[in-house]
């Protein structure tokens, strides 16, 4: 699959103060790929120097196979971008911006009617934008970005502010972008639940450097899962597993904790222990989640 973002050892300086360091990543064709990370962890400057507006202190950015530097405009006129917040003209309606946006880019005059459908904007288009809600004008921004149709678009937290309706649609309509129009997504954001729910692929930035990448499958093995076990008598729960020569357990919160254990593992013991005489109420796998991870990899504690 071809990687359609690159970056090698992209860094920027603020001040003498590194906010990116040496990041290394891959989009590649066809992915949803989340930019996760903390507020102020590096993801919206990462993100403005793919776009060019913040230079990079060193290392290079190549898109669709092309030095950033030497091809700017090429790159930049198959990209689409929404960073922190859209830009619009307050007192025009909706269409009337998204025309000065379709005048600018030069693209065809039905990509407007488009681009509002996908974004479901099409029965608000001569409201004036001062009056659209937060999640309509960040809809109206996506269209915006959405204008010529770009091979790749950026996007730099786009569901900040919105309530839980918002924030799922805004979710629906990327996750419909690859398949149905071509278009690889690369989206930042603090939200763990909206990765885990739309992304394909994940990057995890803090403190300017990035602690991993790879598909979210990759991510969510690095969690192994663990059995527990809940008795009306864990004492003797305790006994009988230790007579039988099962050890690899220990007592947490007041139930039997076992990892490295299979199904058939699970399925002797608990035939074992009722066969004892202990009445099992409750046996439960357990992952960690992706904030568990997202915690570990950043050196976080959970808040209490």
């Amino acid at each position: 699959m071809a990687a359609i973002v690159s970056t090698h050892q992209l860094t920027k300086n603020y001040n003498g103060i590194c906010r990116v360091n040496d990041v290394n990543m891959t989009v590649y064709e066809g992915d949803i790929y989340g930019f996760l990370g903390p507020n102020g962890a590096g993801k919206s400057t990462t993100l403005k120097m793919l776009l060019g507006l913040a230079k990079p202190t060193r290392g290079d950015v190549v898109i669709f196979g092309k030095n950033f530097i030497k091809n700017r405009q090429s790159i930049l006129s198959n990209t689409g971008s929404l960073i922190e917040s859209p830009s619009y003209y307050g007192h025009l309606t909706g269409l009337e911006n998204m025309c000065i946006m379709q005048r600018l880019c030069n693209a065809p005059e039905k990509n407007i009617k488009k681009a509002l459908h996908i974004v479901r904007l099409e029965n608000q288009i001569k409201k004036q934008v001062k009056h659209y809600s937060l999640g309509m004008k960040q809809r109206l921004g996506i269209a915006m970005a959405l204008i010529n149709f770009p091979k790749l678009l950026i996007l730099d937290e786009p569901t900040n502010g919105l309530d839980p309706n918002g924030i799922r649609e805004i979710r629906e309509l990327i996750k419909s972008l690859p398949q149905k129009y071509g278009i690889t997504v690369l989206i930042s954001t603090h939200l763990l639940s909206e990765i885990e729910q739309m992304a394909t692929s994940v990057g995890i930035i803090n403190d300017g450097n990035l602690l991993f990448q790879g598909s979210m499958d990759s991510l969510q093995g690095k969690s192994k899962s663990f059995v527990t076990i809940k008795s009306l008598n864990n004492q003797l729960a305790e006994k009988v597993l230790v007579s039988n020569n099962h050890t690899s357990f220990n007592i947490q919160n007041d139930c039997l904790v076992f990892s490295n254990t299979n199904d058939t593992d699970i399925a002797d013991i608990n035939t074992l222990l009722v066969n004892a005489g202990v009445q099992v109420i409750r046996i439960e796998e357990h992952r960690k989640s992706l904030e568990d991870i997202f915690l570990e990899l950043t050196g976080r504690e959970r808040s209490l």
